[in-house]
């Protein structure tokens, strides 16, 4: 049981990560930083916002964005803090 809550609690750092990541590419994009026209960079985004996404839209539907800006990934990221402490608590027990 111990190897299946490192497993689930691992599998939410990295999406974690690949929301961070997401938000950061989208800051990057949005200051032209880096541009979408470069192949590799459009894929990683596309990427990012194919596993991000379905996460974010029903909050982004719930909580519209606040002066321009979206706290959906704050939300997200914090809801799966929460799973990360919890679910292994539970599995353990």
């Amino acid at each position: 049981m111990l190897a299946i809550a490192n497993l689930i609690s691992t599998i939410i750092g990295l999406y974690m990560w690949a929301v961070i990541i997401s938000v950061v590419l989208t800051w990057l994009v949005q200051f032209n930083v880096i541009n979408t026209s470069n192949r590799m960079v459009y894929q990683i985004g596309d990427f990012l916002y194919r596993i991000t996404e379905p996460a974010m839209r029903p909050i982004r539907q719930v909580i519209p964005s606040v002066g321009g800006l979206d706290l959906s990934p704050l939300i997200v990221i914090l809801i799966l803090g929460f799973l990360q402490q919890f679910i292994p608590d539970l599995l353990l027990r």
